[in-house]
């Protein structure tokens, strides 16, 4: 909890609240539907909130913003951005049911109103959102293609609407279709823990 006060000072107390219940829940949600690895349960708030947080480092969503997480799992990146901007609003998606029962029960749990779960492949989605986030689901050429058609003209913030995706590694070839568009970030630029060094976020705008 100590990281998210870190880099996030202004949080009301409800959001720290909300923020500092995650750790049981998901603990405990853990025991019965692993959506978080077992060993990775204990690194909760850096490799999965604190990580989820890099896209607020990219945009500050302007309130009425709409929001689809694909493939969110239990609830990364689409829950710890549902309690940062409570003023806009989520839809989190996932193909496995199970992941979408923990992250419901989580959100209850805590009280968040700006958010929507939904048993759903990608593929069956027709809404219309400001943005589209996600954590590593698929290649992002693939990802485009399958989310191009949810992206809405209506434009309320700074950056344009699109994709904004967080990655590991080495994405000089995935981002090469969209070399002219995309803007590539260091999220350790963002956040100084050497867990950091070699994640990235992609913004591509659609």
């Amino acid at each position: 909890m100590e990281l998210i006060l870190k880099y996030f000072l202004n949080l009301t107390s409800i959001q720290k609240a909300q923020f500092e219940a995650l750790y049981d829940l998901y603990f405990e949600w853990n025991s019965k539907i692993n959506v978080i690895s077992r060993k990775d349960i204990e690194n909760l708030y850096l490799h999965h909130v604190l990580h989820s947080l890099a896209i607020a480092e990219i945009i500050h969503f302007q309130p009425g913003t709409t929001v689809l997480d694909v493939g969110t799992g239990g609830g990364f990146p689409g829950i710890p951005l549902a309690i940062l901007f409570p003023d806009s609003t989520f839809v989190l998606i996932d193909s496995i049911g199970k992941k979408i029962k923990v992250g419901t029960e989580v959100t209850t749990a805590i009280g968040l109103k700006n958010i929507t779960l939904k048993h759903l492949r990608v593929q069956a989605e027709k809404g219309k959102y400001d943005f589209v986030v996600s954590r590593a689901v698929m290649p992002l050429d693939d990802l485009v293609k399958l989310v191009k058609k949810n992206i809405s003209k209506k434009q309320l913030n700074a950056l344009p609407n699109g994709l904004i995706c967080l990655k590991g590694g080495e994405l000089q070839h995935e981002i090469l279709p969209y070399k002219n568009i995309a803007e590539l970030f260091e999220v350790s630029d963002f956040f100084n823990e050497e867990y950091f060094k070699t994640k990235k976020a992609v913004y591509v705008p659609l």
